[in-house]
């Protein structure tokens, strides 16, 4: 892969973990950075990383849960 400036551009990881939400089993793929960040966010909520992404895939509307998760860490990101 190759950026815009003609550099290459590192390829992340995708990382697929289960979780459970809301006591329902399920499987999620993301890129190992978002999960990292995505911890980084439950600890600094003292939850778990179960239940940030219950409530993520509450609020969510129509993406998928991986997008949904990406887009609610990005939003997080420090500017």
């Amino acid at each position: 892969m190759t950026s815009v400036a003609g550099a290459p551009t590192p390829r992340a990881r995708i990382v697929k973990r289960s979780l459970t939400i809301s006591a329902h089993r399920t499987s999620i793929s993301l890129e190992d950075p978002f999960w990292r960040r995505l911890k980084a966010l439950a600890a600094e909520r003292s939850q778990s990383l179960s239940a940030l992404v219950a409530e993520i895939d509450a609020s969510r509307l129509d993406a998928n849960l991986s997008s949904a998760i990406r887009v609610y860490v990005l939003k997080r990101a420090p500017q």
